[in-house]
C-alpha cells in the first residue's frame, strides 16, 4: 500500500489530470500521506527525513515539500528544533469533523449529481459494481470507500470543495482505521454508497444530498458507540 495511487488514501489532487504522471513532490506527498492514513506512521510518531527518504525512495526536496503540505492538512506538526511528528488523533475532534463533513458531503453529492459528465457517470456505475462485491477485509473496505468519496469529490468540478473535503476525509479515515476492528458490520458502511452513487448517476441532486448526509451520520454514530 505504499504506492498511494492504489491505496485507501486515494489520489485526490485536483492540480493534475488523471492521465498525467505525478511530479516528484506529488508522489512524495501521496506516499507519505498513505503511510500516515494507513497508520504505518502512527499518531505521535516522528517523521524522520533520513530514514523515510531512504526507505520510500524519495528525494529530500520533494520530501520536505510533502511535509509542508501535510502540515497544512493537519496530518503532521512541525516543531522548531524538535522535529516533525505525525499529529495525534484526538477523539474529541471526531464530532467536530463530522459536523463539517455533514455539511460539505451533502453539498458535494448535490454538485456531483448536477455536474458529473457522462464519462464520470460511467465511472460511477463501475464503482457501484465494485461496492457491491467488496471483500470483507480492512484494506479492501477502506480502499473502496476512499475511491468512492474521492471520485465523487472530483465530480463536483470544484477544486476548492474537492481539496477541503479531501482534507477532512483524511482526518476521518485515520479515526476509522484506529477503531476498525471494534466496529460492527463495516462492510455495510461501504455498501451504503450504492444508493448514493445511483442518485448521482441519475442526476437526482436532492436524493444524493440526503443519502450523503445520512452516511456521515451513520459513520459518526458508529464511532461514538465504541468510544
Amino acid at each position: 500500500m505504499s504506492e498511494a495511487v492504489n491505496s485507501p488514501s486515494g489520489d485526490s489532487s485536483p492540480q493534475r489530470l488523471p492521465q498525467e504522471r505525478p511530479s516528484q513532490a506529488e508522489r512524495a506527498y501521496l506516499i507519505l500521506r498513505e503511510e500516515i492514513l494507513s497508520l504505518r506512521l502512527a499518531p505521535g510518531s516522528p517523521v524522520r527525513e533520513e530514514a523515510l527518504t531512504r526507505e520510500l525512495n524519495l528525494g529530500r526536496t520533494p520530501f520536505r515539500e510533502a511535509v509542508k503540505r501535510l502540515a497544512a492538512e493537519s496530518l503532521v506538526a512541525i516543531y522548531p528544533r524538535r522535529g516533525t511528528f505525525v499529529t495525534e488523533v484526538n477523539i474529541t475532534d471526531h464530532a467536530l469533523i463530522a459536523d463539517v463533513r455533514r455539511r460539505l458531503e451533502g453539498h458535494a453529492a448535490r454538485r456531483a449529481a448536477e455536474r458529473a459528465t457522462e464519462a464520470e457517470r460511467g465511472e460511477l456505475a463501475e464503482l457501484v459494481e465494485l461496492v457491491e462485491r467488496v471483500p470483507e477485509e480492512p484494506g479492501s473496505v477502506m480502499d473502496v470507500d476512499a475511491r468512492v468519496h474521492r471520485t465523487l469529490y472530483r465530480c463536483t468540478h470544484n477544486g476548492y470543495l474537492e481539496s477541503t473535503l479531501g482534507q477532512y476525509y483524511n482526518l476521518a479515515l485515520r479515526i476509522w482505521g484506529l477503531f476498525f476492528d471494534r466496529l460492527s458490520d463495516v462492510t455495510s458502511h461501504v455498501t451504503e454508497h450504492t444508493e448514493l452513487l445511483k442518485a448521482v448517476i441519475d442526476a437526482d441532486a436532492d436524493r444524493a444530498d440526503r443519502v450523503a448526509v445520512d452516511h456521515v451520520d451513520h459513520f459518526e454514530s458508529s464511532i461514538r458507540q465504541v468510544l
